[in-house]
């Protein structure tokens, strides 16, 4: 039985996080998304997401890579010297093989240098590291679910580098006085007595964990019908993403949605459910608007659109974390406005997931 400092806040448990929590999940179907980039202020559960996450993932591992890391130290190295004595290849295992099957949290991912964001994006998005030095090379497994954060106030990621992440999950500050205090309700049970608290919420974490491995499992059989890259093309096209990553990244999406719900194939209303996560960092500025909450998406077998649905609530915000808070207390963050210095977040009616409905609805 793990000792009480070892347990970590339980994904399950977590309040007002029904876009993170999705885009999160969708994630740890398919690791090969590109990464889910979180942006938002401090205090907003980021940390303590992720952490949650990897509870749930076949190794449980969690990694975090700090500001300072170099390439060596993340990739491996290589024993030049042994491998020309001996001509077998020695390889010294980094911070990717460590978080092969977990989580590899970048905090902070817009200070890295841009180099080091290229190689963990390649490396999330083809699941393999790939070490050369000097003619030797060595390469291995590294399907890591990477989980990068940043606030805007302390600078931006290069476009090129944003486009390659492949989900996107703005946060918004707390929304309202209700959404706080069962934010706080929930930290404080959980800091009077961890062990408890997770008791609590065993049955739905052994659920979720059972969810996540068999979408796994069924991801490769679950098929794309043509109406649904036509949907995807029609999205993309109307947002003004360059390039057709987003359409590649939608489409993913979609299928490890579909996958997550049970199903053979994937459908419109699982395009709808995943699209403003893989648009809202391409979309071009002089793009429409985003799709209306039902998706507005043509089906080409149907010549007439979908009817359009009232106009859902944004998501509530996080759960308050004290890792969050710890790691941010030496940054200084101006918040200008009600929104934290950053513009008010779209949404677009993004559903949560099967496993979330009855956690998110919980206490509404």
């Amino acid at each position: 039985m793990s000792a009480p400092n070892d347990l970590h806040f339980p994904f399950s448990a977590l309040e007002g996080q029904a876009a993170l929590q999705q885009a999160l999940l969708l994630l740890a179907v398919d690791p090969q998304l590109g990464g889910v980039l979180v942006e938002g202020p401090r205090g907003t559960a980021k940390s303590t997401s992720a952490r949650a996450l990897a509870e749930l993932l076949p190794s449980g591992q969690f990694v975090n890579l700090p500001l300072g890391t170099t390439e060596e130290q993340l990739q491996g190295a290589l024993d030049l010297e042994a491998a020309l004595q001996s001509s077998a290849v020695q390889f010294r295992p980094g911070l990717l093989a460590q978080a092969h099957q977990g989580i590899l949290y970048v905090d902070e991912v817009n200070l890295l240098p841009d180099g080091l964001v290229d190689l963990l994006l390649d490396v999330s998005a083809s699941g393999t590291n790939r070490i050369e030095r000097d003619g030797v090379s060595h390469q291995h497994a590294a399907r890591i679910a990477l989980i990068g954060t940043m606030n805007p106030e302390e600078g931006q990621l290069r476009p090129q580098l944003l486009d390659r992440f492949g989900l996107f999950v703005r946060l918004p500050n707390v929304p309202d006085v209700d959404t706080r205090k069962r934010i706080v309700r929930a930290r404080m049970a959980f800091d009077a007595d961890p062990a408890q608290f997770c008791a609590q919420h065993a049955e739905a974490q052994t659920q979720l964990r059972a969810q996540i491995a068999a979408a796994r499992q069924q991801l490769a059989s679950v098929v794309w019908p043509d109406a649904i890259f036509d949907a995807v093309a029609q999205l993309c096209q109307q947002s003004g993403a360059e390039g057709v990553r987003a359409d590649l990244v939608m489409l993913r999406a979609a299928r490890a949605q579909a996958a997550l719900a049970g199903h053979a194939k994937v459908s419109l209303a699982d395009v709808q459910a995943v699209a403003e996560l893989a648009l809202a960092h391409r979309r071009s500025a002089d793009a429409a608007q985003p799709p209306s909450p039902s998706g507005q998406v043509n089906d080409p077998n149907d010549q007439q659109a979908q009817q359009q649905q009232p106009q859902r609530q944004p998501p509530n915000q996080a759960q308050a974390s004290k890792a969050d808070a710890a790691s941010s207390s030496n940054t200084n963050h101006s918040q200008p406005d009600s929104w934290g210095g950053m513009a008010a977040p779209r949404h677009t009616g993004i559903e949560p997931v099967k496993a979330l409905r009855p956690f998110i609805a919980k206490k509404a």
